[in-house]
């Protein structure tokens, strides 16, 4: 089972090392990562497998947004077949 991850806001020090490491502490592999900063907006864009996630997904969700408020980012994640739905034309 793989989702997208999408972080998005003012760039600042350790946005990475705070999403990967929880991805890390709760056994979700990052499959592929692209990330960009335009003028100081950050961007980045994850692909992970969940499937041996030692937490929920909503838990997942509920981790992800505490980590957005703390560094003051917005973080969404996406099951990867909804993230494709919305996103074909």
């Amino acid at each position: 089972m793989r989702a997208v991850i999408t972080v998005v806001g003012k760039d600042k020090k350790g946005i990475i090392a705070k999403v990967s490491g929880l991805l890390f502490e709760t056994d979700v592999n990052i499959l592929d990562i692209s990330q960009t900063i335009m003028q100081d907006m950050f961007t980045m864009v994850m692909l992970v497998d969940i499937s041996t996630s030692t937490i929920s997904f909503d838990g997942m969700v509920d981790r992800l947004n505490c980590i957005g408020n703390e560094v003051g980012v917005k973080i969404q994640i996406q099951h990867e077949d909804i993230f494709n739905s919305m996103h074909k034309i």
